[in-house]
């Protein structure tokens, strides 16, 4: 097969999960060519978009990977023009119970992307990496420029694997340009998130248990407080990124630039089932290792460099994820997988 050469290509990483689904239509729409990477370890081939092209496999494993980039070279002089590496382990607890898998993920499977892209000659590479590699920082808002303890295995191993990508986009060795730029992703929330995974957002899971009439487990006191970003705010900043020159070999907080309480978002989602705290089945349970207590985005960099502000409010995006779920709980059974 001969592909047009002056159609752009984009390898998307995770493209069947959440997020991934997310940034791949968004490349659809902006005219690319989309290839998409997923092992299906939460992700679902129905969220996989009308026109993008499919293949299971998982970024820990180089054949897999390999594989991808041989897809995207056909009829081309290379792979991909850009890769969005959205693929990983993104639970802070299953972290802990299994570190090792969360490193081959996080890590292992970031350097065969890394490796691949400088093989293939593909010149741009975009990273989800997550607010978990600041730990507990001094203040909020945080600043990406705060020292990065992170204090979970997944907030380092997504630091191992920025630090990987930012130091390969760095070396002054390399034979073709190779531009990097890396999201460090605060509470990303919106349709397509899974509804019934406790290790996946909590918004989703939240509003699962709520429209299903499950129990809503709070792990501490409630006051812990998140940022909370719509995933349409999310897509709009990592597509800016692609072109933009100020972007390269840079790091971003990605957030609202606001912060919530827990038992904030517990009351908002209660109230879009109708119930109230007084009158709705709340469990307590113990702060889990690696929770962080306060995360709020300072957003000054990513608003200067790509112009780029949050469209829309926490009370739209709230009424859109909701109405989304009700579909997808008027046609799926309690604990079946969320999908579209």
């Amino acid at each position: 097969m001969t592909v047009d050469k002056g159609t752009p290509s984009a390898l998307v990483t995770g493209g069947a999960g959440f997020i991934g689904s997310h940034l791949a239509e968004r490349l659809l729409a902006a005219g690319h060519r989309v290839h998409i990477l997923d092992n299906e370890s939460t992700g679902d081939p129905a969220n996989v978009p009308i026109g993008a092209t499919y293949q299971r496999g998982d970024t820990a494993d180089a054949s897999d990977v390999r594989a991808a980039f041989e897809v995207g070279r056909r009829g081309r002089s290379r792979a991909f023009d850009l890769v969005f590496h959205v693929a990983g382990q993104a639970s802070t607890i299953r972290s802990f119970a299994n570190p090792g898998a969360d490193f081959s993920t996080n890590a292992l499977g970031t350097m065969n992307i890394v490796q691949a892209c400088l093989e293939y000659r593909v010149p741009r590479l975009l990273f989800a990496s997550s607010m978990t590699v600041y730990g507990h920082p001094a203040q909020v808002p945080v600043r990406e420029d705060e020292p990065c303890r992170p204090v979970s295995y997944y907030g380092i191993s997504k630091y191992a694997a920025e630090r990987f990508i930012l130091a390969t986009a760095a070396r002054p060795d390399l034979d073709a340009p190779f531009h990097a730029t890396a999201f460090r992703m605060f509470n990303v929330y919106g349709p397509r998130q899974r509804l019934d995974n406790p290790y996946q957002g909590v918004v989703g899971f939240f509003l699962g248990s709520a429209l299903h009439g499950a129990p809503i487990t709070v792990h501490g006191t409630g006051e812990q407080s998140r940022d909370f970003v719509y995933i349409s705010d999310v897509a709009d900043a990592w597509l800016a990124a692609i072109d933009a020159p100020q972007a390269f070999n840079q790091v971003y907080n990605l957030g609202e630039g606001r912060r919530r309480a827990i038992n904030e978002l517990v009351d908002a989602i209660l109230a879009a089932v109708g119930r109230t705290r007084t009158d709705y089945p709340l469990e307590w349970g113990p702060r889990r290792p690696g929770d962080q207590e306060h995360m709020e985005a300072d957003t000054s960099r990513l608003r200067g460099d790509l112009r780029w502000s949050p469209r829309t409010s926490f009370e739209e995006g709230m009424a859109r994820t909701v109405a989304w779920a009700r579909e997808v709980q008027a046609v799926s059974r309690p604990g079946l997988r969320s999908s579209t």
